[in-house]
Order: C-alpha cells, then structure tokens, then sequence
C-alpha cells in the first residue's frame, strides 16, 4: 500500500474514460487539460472500491496516458483518480471516476436480453414462414432451409450466450448445414466466365493446388489484379466441395481488412477461386523481409487492420480457428487483410505447426488457446488468444512464436504460467494487451471490439507507446506494483527455463557467472559470446528484459541475489 504524498498545482488530468472491463481488469485513459511540463515522469493511478471509501486502496504508475487495472473484483464498482509525477513533485489530483468490471457469472448479462431474445426468435419464425413458401414455389428449399433452420439455432445460442450481433451486421451460415454444397457456392459466390481470367504466373502452392498471379478481364469494368486458385486434376467430389469450401465462406464477408472473393469459376475445369492480389504476400515472410524497417506506430496500424476485421467477423457469428500472421495478407498500401478461411483442412504430420485435438483434427498449437487444445472449445475468445500470438509476431518482425521449443513444450509451459516476453522494442502497453489476450480463463479475456478500441486510444496518442519493455527506467517504483517472476538461482536455473541449457558454458567463459551480470547484457555482447543463431539471441534477449525486472523486484524487497 502506498502513502499519501503531498500535491501541488492544479490537477492537469482531464477526463478519464473506460476503454473496456472484464471481469478482474479494467483499461482506462485520460486526456490533459494543458500541455504537460517536459520534465514529467509518470502518472499515479489511485483506485479503490466504491463501498470502501477510501479505507483501502492501492495505486499503479504508468508512463503513457492509459493503464489496464489488473487483480479486481468481478461485478463491483471502482473509484479512480490520476495526478501527474514531474521532476518537481506530484500535481493534484483528477476528479473522481466510477467504474465496473464485468459480472462473473455470464447469465446474469443474459438476464436483461430475454425480451431481445424472444423478439428475435418470433420475428425470425416469421421470416422462416414466408422463405419457406417462398422457396416452395421457386424449387430450391429442401437445402437452403435446412441451412437457415440451422444457422438461426446457431443464431439462438449466441443471444443465450450473450452474444447479440450489431444491428445491421449479418449471421454467418455455415455452409457445412446444406444438404448440397453446391447450393451454398451458388448463393455466396459468383460465377465467373472462364475467358475473363488471364493467368500469368505461378506464385505458390495450395493444398489443393497451384496459386497463381493474373488479371479479371470482365468486359464493362477496369482490369484488376487477382490471385487464383485452382484445384489439381483427379480430384474426388469431396476435395471439389472441400475446395469450394472457402469461397462459400470468403464471400459471405464484405470488409476492408479482410480478403476479397472476386468469384468462383466451377463449370469447367480447372475449378477455380479468384481472390483479390496482395502484393507483398504473408504478414510473418514479409516482416522478417523488412526487419526493422517500419515505426512502431505502422506496426501498431497492421495489428488496427487485423482487430478490424476480427471485429467484423465476430460480431457475425464467425470463429476463424486459425489467426496467425501466416494467415494475414499484405497489400501495396500495407493493409493487412484476413485470409484462409479454411481451417477443415487436414494439416500434414510433417507441417511444423500440426498438432492433435482431443477430436483428432490437427491444430495449430503455438496459436491456440489452451481450451480449445484441451478440449476442442473454439470460440471468439480463442480467437483473442490468437491475435495476441500474432501481436507478438508483428512486434517481433516475423519470430516463431516459442522458438525452438516442442509444442509438447509450449502447451506445458502455457500450463504452467509462462507467456511469451516482449520483443525486443516493442511497447509497455502493447506487451500489456497481448497478456491480457493470453489469460488462462477465456472469460477474462478482452472482446474484439475492446481491443480495436484499446488500440485506437494508442493511435491517438502516439507519446503512450514511447515506454519500452526493455526500458529499466520504465519499471515501477514499488514492489506492490510488480508482477510475479519464477525465482532463479543461478545462471543453469535460468538457461534451463528458457531451454538454452547449451550454451551455459558461453556464458560462464565469458565471465558471465551472475544473474545481475546477465542482466547488463546487450544483443553484441550475446554475439560476442559465441550465440550466432538470430533466432536463439532474440530468445536469450528477450528473457534477459524479463530477468531485469525479477532482479528489480527481488532488489525493492531487501534480498540479495
């Protein structure tokens, strides 16, 4: 618990807002009402239960104009006020704000959407009616009523969960729910005469087939770069419905940050999928291309696009299974836009990122939430787990996420605790969200919507991403403030949990035969030592920043190491 520190001056923190809350934490940030003096250090977040009145309370400091409030109680009120740290003292502080964080128990929000969710159901009913007689007398409704039946049953669990989709926005169909897939092609994509596409080259491999580069020539319209994907000859019907899968999928979605079905060609052969070009490929190859090449603040857009389209896609029922910057496509402008959205395809044994479910399907582990690996359980929230993974791959310029480690490895580790560190430069508060994606209980976890926010706060205020990880002048200046770190003893102990056991001897012939001395380490010294591999000195440096703030916490609490 802090003590109260005299203040001086008017209180030069405005507004402070609630970015969004779960049901532990809460994301606040505050404007200035004037320019702040040039000498300032950081800001005090005081903040205590609203039916304590102050009898107990506990504060946090942050550099930038923001902070995510962790370690609260669901469903309860908060109060907080700010006030400024500058070489000459603290400032007086904001007004007063309330704040609550989220109900534990989910059916409680759902308490209050009965009456939507009666509404909802009889209004579709009717809808249902009318489509069926409709699709009576026009000969197609065997198939595309079974879908509908079973995409507003789908629809009905969400309202029960306490999803309500934005007015406005449409429901995912599953196109699995038709009798006949061919249905749901005809429905959602648009057939494209053949003569209209001009392949040029080959650009890739699918698992289906060749990926190529060309041109749509639709007679009326401005020729437009695509890719085209096409199905290898000798294929079965259900590696044709398989492969028309995702074009029945893809062109349900009309969304900035999210790839463009142009059209299907399935009349003649080769079955085709037309695709909008990306100029510069896959998010994780084009970043580890351009290493060190962008602003934080660029990297900071490409993840905006991502939650952009994430957004969308949950809000319309969709769960992607499969986020990954491998997945996320780059065009000229940098825009980054969601692709494969087909996660039923069976991933090879030899494929790095396979791995087992319970249900034995192959998923990607390094990505995935720990209970959707357990227990097969995909949801929206799994898919924050994911866009957090990709966070760190953008703020890491393409790294494998866990390096070389075994997924057997990552899912123990995951188990235990460990989160990935922060990479090397990357911001206080983005490292900060990506933690938060990676909460073990998925209802603690933020919403699309709230971390589109949360970076959009970013965005506007640039100063906030000043504050780096590995920053030793960022760290809190009390112990109460401080996480917690697996206590090592000695430099083995440390290598060990980082699995770089093999090079204890560098280190140790170097000199390096204390933690506090490791801790001074830079990237040239790690070189210096003999450490070539990139992959291994990110690794290494990565774990040193989270070594200097066990070693500054174990120093605040009067140990010696």
């Amino acid at each position: 618990m802090h003590s109260l520190t005299a203040s001086s001056g008017p209180a030069l923190v405005g507004v402070v807002r609630k970015d969004w809350a779960s049901q532990n934490s809460i994301a606040l940030s505050w404007s200035e009402v004037e320019r702040l003096p040039s000498d300032i250090v950081d800001y005090e977040v005081k903040y205590f239960e609203k039916e304590q009145e102050q009898l107990s309370y506990s504060s946090t400091r942050t550099k930038a104009p923001s902070v995510v409030v962790t370690g609260l109680r669901p469903s309860t009120v908060y109060v907080f006020h700010v006030r400024v740290r500058t070489a000459a003292g603290y400032t007086a502080y904001s007004p007063n704000f309330e704040f609550a964080t989220v109900a534990e128990d989910p059916d409680i929000a759902d308490q209050g959407q009965v009456l939507v969710v009666v509404t909802a159901s009889v209004g579709g009913f009717s809808l249902l009616v009318i489509l069926t007689l409709f699709l009576l007398i026009t000969g197609r409704c065997q198939g595309y009523i079974k879908a509908r039946m079973k995409s507003e049953e789908k629809r009905r669990t969400r309202f029960h969960s306490g999803h309500v989709p934005f007015s406005g926005i449409k429901t995912y169909v599953d196109p699995d729910t038709y009798e006949d897939p061919t249905q749901a092609v005809e429905e959602f994509a648009k057939e494209i005469d053949p003569s209209y596409i001009c392949i040029e080259r080959v650009i890739g491999a699918g698992e289906f087939g060749e990926v190529c580069s060309g041109r749509l020539r639709i007679p009326g319209r401005m020729d437009i770069a695509v890719a085209i994907k096409t199905l290898k000859g000798g294929y079965m019907e259900q590696q044709r419905q398989d492969f028309l899968r995702e074009a029945s999928i893809m062109g349900q979605f009309d969304n900035p940050n999210i790839i463009r079905l142009e059209g299907v060609v399935t009349k003649s052969r080769p079955v085709m999928i037309v695709v909008e070009y990306m100029e510069n490929g896959a998010l994780d190859s084009f970043l580890r291309t351009h290493e060190g090449q962008f602003t934080v603040l660029q990297l900071v857009g490409m993840l905006r696009g991502i939650a952009v389209a994430m957004t969308y896609l949950s809000d319309m029922g969709y769960i992607h299974r499969d986020i990954a910057a491998r997945n996320i496509l780059v065009d000229e402008n940098l825009v980054c836009k969601v692709s494969d959205f087909g996660m039923s395809r069976v991933l090879e044994d030899d494929e790095p990122e396979a791995a087992y479910t319970a249900t034995g399907g192959k998923i990607p582990i390094r990505w995935t939430a720990p209970e959707a690996i357990a227990y097969g359980k995909f949801s929206t929230v799994s898919d924050v787990w994911s866009y957090g993974i990709v966070m760190w791959e953008v703020m890491s310029y393409g790294e494998r996420p866990y390096w070389e480690m075994s997924n057997q490895d990552v899912i123990l580790s995951i188990e235990e605790g460990y989160r990935l560190p922060a990479p090397m430069g990357c911001p206080v508060t983005l490292h900060q969200l990506m933690l938060h994606c990676w909460q073990k209980e998925a209802n603690q976890r933020p919403r699309f919507n709230n971390v589109l926010s949360f970076l959009d706060k970013l965005i506007i205020n640039p100063s906030s991403l000043l504050t780096l990880v590995n920053d030793v002048q960022s760290f809190p200046d009390s112990p109460e403030d401080m996480p917690d770190y697996p206590l090592f003893i000695s430099i083995g102990d440390w290598l060990d949990s980082i699995k770089m056991s093999q090079y204890k001897n560098n280190f140790l012939a170097a000199g390096y035969t204390t933690l506090d001395s490791i801790s001074t380490m830079s990237l040239d010294d790690i070189r210096r030592i003999g450490i070539c591999l990139i992959g291994h000195q990110r690794r290494i440096i990565s774990s040193i920043q989270s070594l200097r703030l066990q070693l500054h916490h174990i120093q605040h609490s009067g140990f010696q190491v």
